[in-house]
């Protein structure tokens, strides 16, 4: 067994925590998974050690700590909660602490682009960022990444276009489909959280991260319909609340409807990328949306 500081990695069995762990194994890095279900991941490596706990389980958080240089915090409880701010705050609380108590140095969080002067910020968006401020307050150095959609075979956003598109010859386009939004591929939220590991120790800092283009809804879903030759009409109507985009969501895709209608709301902010210091840290030069989409359908295609 090597004396080098675990990487502790939650939200493994998740979309990017389960892309993420076989390329933190191929790095050679010592992982450890903390996992409600610890059945449910995949590892490849004979080093990658799997542990039983829960965010909003203290004691099983300060075992799964013992030993950890760095974590990647990829927990958000929307799709299992009926009040996810509340949990996402705890779990948020929990972490901190033990990763305190642990002597944790670096947390590596994937969290969400939005205005934070914002009065009408979605209560999806606000949390992801109030997640953000509870980890810094452990003392640790946190890393935080704030993507937008993230695009992607599996990623929850992109099923729902993908769902939606593929289902409705004709859409009724509520005025959140001309929010300007700037999507960012899976392969470089990726990129970026692996490059993290390797910044120079420092204090906690905030990139925002994004592709090259800044979109509308409406565009990503012509795009994805010019990928696949579908014909598709787009009409645009003046009211289509959260309420009821949820409830559509839910008839026309697999997204449950809480899930459909945060995600909604979110949709009714603008998720640009403001600050580009990313692009000056990080050697990550991410791709456009017409790469990150046909990468996308590949995937879809090649099951």
């Amino acid at each position: 067994m090597t004396d080098q500081p675990r990487v502790l990695l939650t939200g493994a069995t998740g979309y990017i925590g389960g892309l993420l762990l076989p390329l933190l194994e191929k790095q050679s890095a010592t992982v450890r998974c903390l996992a409600r279900n610890p059945d449910n991941i995949r590892r490849s490596a004979a080093t990658t050690e799997v542990v039983r706990g829960d965010v909003l389980d203290v004691a099983s958080l300060e075992s799964a700590l013992q030993g950890v240089g760095s974590a990647y915090y990829l927990v958000h409880l929307m799709s299992g909660s009926k009040d996810f701010e509340r949990e996402d705050r705890q779990a948020a609380a929990n972490f901190a602490t033990a990763a305190k108590k642990a002597g944790v140095s670096r947390i590596i969080y994937l969290g969400g682009l939005g205005d934070d002067a914002d009065p009408k910020l979605s209560p999806h968006l606000r949390s992801r960022h109030e997640v953000g401020g509870i980890l810094r307050q452990s003392g640790a150095e946190v890393i935080e990444f704030r993507a937008g959609m993230v695009v992607g075979a599996g990623s929850l956003s992109y099923q729902l276009l993908k769902s939606l598109t593929d289902r409705l010859p004709v859409m009724l386009c509520p005025k959140w489909l001309s929010t300007p939004t700037q999507p960012i591929a899976a392969d470089d939220v990726l990129a970026y959280l692996l490059a993290a590991r390797d910044l120079a120790a420092g204090e906690s800092r905030i990139f925002e991260i994004g592709g090259t283009d800044v979109v509308t809804y409406s565009d990503l879903i012509r795009v994805y319909a010019r990928l696949k030759h579908l014909r598709r009409w787009l009409i645009s109507v003046p009211v289509l609340t959260p309420y009821l985009s949820g409830l559509w969501l839910a008839i026309v895709t697999p997204a449950s409807f809480e899930v459909g209608r945060h995600l909604i709301e979110g949709l009714k902010n603008p998720t640009i990328v403001r600050d580009h210091t990313a692009l000056k840290v990080f050697k990550v030069r991410p791709m456009g949306v017409n790469e990150a989409i046909q990468k996308a359908v590949d995937q879809d295609r090649n099951g």
